[in-house]
C-alpha cells in the first residue's frame, strides 16, 4: 500500500494548481459577489483536459481514474470552491453520455462535452423528490422514434447556461426500477428555466428550476435501456460524492493554509498568535482531520476504480466524513481570523458558506449514513 503521489498524479497536481492559481483564485471573491458563471474559464479548463477527466478517450476525454481526478479537483477547488464543484458535475454527466449513450448521441454531444464547447447540467432532484430520489414524477412517453418529457426538475446547477441535460424520468412503474436516463438538448422546444435562485454559496454558478412540458426526446438519446436510469445515477453519484468530498478538501486546506499565514502574522498581546498554545493545539486538530479525511476519499475512489463490491459504501463514508471536516475545518479557520474571518475582504465567510452545501447535494449527510448503516447491519455482512 503506496501513499505517495506517483509522477503522473504529481504532474497532474502541479497543472492544476496553476491553474487555480492563475485562473480561478484571482477572480473567485468576484465572481461569488456579482453571481458570475465564467463560461470562458471553464472553456480554458476544458482546454487543459479538466473537462472530461475520467471521460474514456474514445470522446476526447484524459480517461483518468477516479483517483487521479479527485487529485486534480483538489488543487481546482483551492482555487476556486463553487467553479470546480460546477466542473464536477460536467465531468459527471460527460462521463455518463460515454459510457451509456448511443453511437447517435454521442457522436453529436461527446466530443463538444470534453472539450467545454458544450457545457452539461444534471437533472435528477424534484420538487417532491430530494432525498427519496426514486420517487421521482417527471415522466417520458414512448411516442414513435421519441419520447415525450413531462415534469420539473429543481436545483439544477448551470440550468439556462447550459447546452446539454441528464434527465432522469420515469419511463415505466414506481419506484427505482421504473427510472430511465436521457440525453436531451438543453434549448428544445418545451423546455422553460425558472428564476436563478440567491443561494448562501455556490454564487458562481447558477442554480435554476428546469420545466419540461410535452419536450420530444429522439429515442435514440436514451441513455443505457429502459429502466437502467436509477443504476446510472447510482454510479454517477459514487463519484459524485468523492468529487464533492474533494471540494471540501480542497477548500478546507486552503483555509488551513490562509489561516497559517495569519497566525505568523498578526500580533496579539505582544505576541503572533502562532506563539498561543491553545490556537496551535487548533490549528494541529484541525490538519489532523483533514489529513485523514483526505486519507478516506482517495481510498474510496481506490475502491471506485478497482470496482469493489463496497465502493458505494466507502464512496458514502467519504462524502460523509469529508464534507463535515471540510466545513468544520473552513469555520475553524474563519474563528483563527477573528473578526476579519466575518467580512468579505478575507476569504474565509467564503470558504464557509460554499463547504455548507456540500453536507447537503450529492445525497445529504443523514442518507450517507443510511447506506453506510445498511451495509453494515445486513445478514452475514463482513467488516468493512
Amino acid at each position: 500500500m503506496n501513499f505517495e503521489l506517483n509522477e503522473d498524479q504529481v504532474a497532474f497536481a502541479d497543472m492544476a494548481r496553476a491553474f487555480a492559481q492563475n485562473e480561478l483564485e484571482p477572480h473567485a471573491a468576484e465572481w461569488d459577489q456579482t453571481s458570475f458563471f465564467p463560461v470562458d474559464v471553464i472553456r480554458k479548463a476544458g482546454e487543459l483536459g479538466f473537462c472530461s477527466l475520467y471521460a474514456p478517450e474514445s470522446v476526447g476525454g484524459l480517461g483518468l481514474s477516479r483517483l487521479d481526478a479527485s487529485i486534480i479537483f483538489e488543487q481546482l477547488s483551492m482555487g476556486c470552491t463553487s467553479t470546480t464543484a460546477y466542473l464536477t458535475i460536467h465531468n459527471m454527466v460527460t462521463w455518463m453520455l460515454a459510457d451509456f449513450g448511443m453511437p447517435e448521441a454521442v457522436e453529436q454531444w461527446g466530443a463538444k462535452l470534453a472539450t467545454g464547447e458544450l457545457l452539461g447540467s444534471y437533472c435528477l432532484t424534484e420538487p417532491n423528490s430530494g432525498s427519496d430520489a426514486a420517487s421521482l414524477k417527471t415522466t417520458a412517453k414512448r411516442d414513435g422514434d421519441h419520447y415525450v418529457l413531462t415534469g420539473s426538475k429543481m436545483f439544477i446547477s448551470g440550468a439556462g447556461s447550459t447546452d446539454f441535460l441528464v434527465v432522469m424520468a420515469r419511463t415505466g412503474g414506481e419506484g427505482a426500477s421504473g427510472v430511465s436516463a436521457f440525453a436531451v438538448d438543453a434549448k428544445s422546444d418545451g423546455i422553460s428555466y425558472g428564476r436563478k435562485e440567491e443561494k448562501m454559496g455556490w454564487n458562481s454558478q447558477p442554480t435554476r428550476m428546469i420545466t419540461f412540458e410535452d419536450v420530444r426526446v429522439p429515442a435514440n438519446h436514451l441513455l443505457g435501456n429502459e429502466g437502467d436510469g436509477f443504476k446510472i445515477a447510482m454510479k454517477g453519484l459514487d463519484g459524485g460524492r468523492i468529487n464533492i468530498a474533494t471540494c471540501s478538501i480542497g477548500t478546507a486546506q486552503q483555509a488551513i493554509n490562509k489561516a497559517r499565514e495569519y497566525m505568523l502574522e498578526r500580533k496579539q498581546f505582544g505576541k503572533r498568535l502562532a506563539e498561543f498554545q491553545a490556537l496551535q493545539f487548533r490549528l494541529a486538530d484541525m490538519v489532523t482531520e483533514l489529513v485523514a479525511a483526505r486519507q478516506l476519499v482517495r481510498m474510496a475512489a481506490t475502491k471506485l476504480d478497482a470496482g469493489h463490491a463496497d465502493a458505494p459504501t466507502y464512496c458514502a463514508m467519504a462524502k460523509r466524513f469529508a464534507t463535515d471536516v471540510g466545513f468544520k475545518v473552513c469555520d475553524e479557520a474563519l474563528q483563527l481570523y477573528g473578526g476579519n474571518g466575518y467580512i468579505k475582504e478575507y476569504p474565509m465567510e467564503r470558504y464557509v458558506r460554499d463547504t455548507r452545501v456540500h453536507r447537503i447535494l450529492e445525497g445529504t449527510n443523514e442518507i450517507m449514513r443510511l447506506i453506510i448503516s445498511r451495509r453494515v447491519l445486513a445478514d452475514g455482512a463482513t467488516e468493512l
